[in-house]
């Protein structure tokens, strides 16, 4: 009875991430499973397209990045690049861009912060679809718990995961520094877009990413 009740809240807490996405000008949809959302994104992407990727753990989670590599898409693999600058800016000339959030409010605001930043500007403009992953784990009630969530469990997480000398690596919480090798650099808030179809998010029943 539990499980059934907690798969209910986080429908009915869906469906209000996906009308605020909806008023934002962004394209939701509800995954009860890895496997859903595995679906619906093979679904949203048609075959043939160019297709890379921020630093998406949800995007590799869900089965995503190695569907891609295997399918009949051109994966823009970042990681298997020589040249990793040339990879990142055929980003902006994409078909999709993979990418999750740091983290989302419950009407549709999405919070991303980034080290190096070629994330979060694809998140902003260049390519022609972004389609992000987003796990239960990631739905805060509003913007400032939103970005508390980005600061204190996303960024010291990744510091630890990329073994970088910041002081959040160390004690596990934001400590706003300015350490070289932060990865808190760029702030996206992403509360509206522009461009009709560009933006599509996939809500998961499950805990993703970071």
């Amino acid at each position: 009875m539990i499980n059934e009740n907690i798969i209910k809240r986080n429908a009915l807490l869906a469906d209000k991430v996906i009308k605020g996405l909806q008023s934002r000008n962004m394209t939701g949809y509800y995954a009860a499973t890895k496997e859903d959302a595995l679906k619906i994104a093979l679904d949203l992407i048609p075959t043939g397209s160019s297709v890379t990727m921020g630093g998406a753990m949800s995007a590799h989670e869900i089965g995503l990045v190695k569907a891609l590599k295997e399918g009949d898409y051109n994966f823009i693999d970042r990681d298997a690049e020589v040249d990793k600058r040339a990879a990142m800016l055929k980003a902006y000339d994409a078909d999709y861009f993979l990418s999750s959030a740091n983290a989302m409010t419950d009407d549709g605001v999405i919070v991303n912060i980034d080290g190096n930043s070629n994330r979060v500007s694809a998140i902003a403009q260049g390519p022609k679809h972004v389609l992000f992953i987003v796990g239960m784990n990631k739905i805060c009630s509003d913007v400032d718990a939103a970005m508390k969530r980005a600061r204190n469990v996303a960024a010291p997480t990744n510091a630890q995961r990329f073994g970088l000398n910041t002081p959040c690596s160390k004690t596990g919480a934001c400590l706003n520094c300015k350490s070289p090798d932060t990865i808190c650099c760029q702030f996206l808030i992403t509360r509206y877009s522009r461009h009709e179809g560009r933006i599509h998010v996939i809500i998961v029943n499950d805990n993703l990413g970071f």
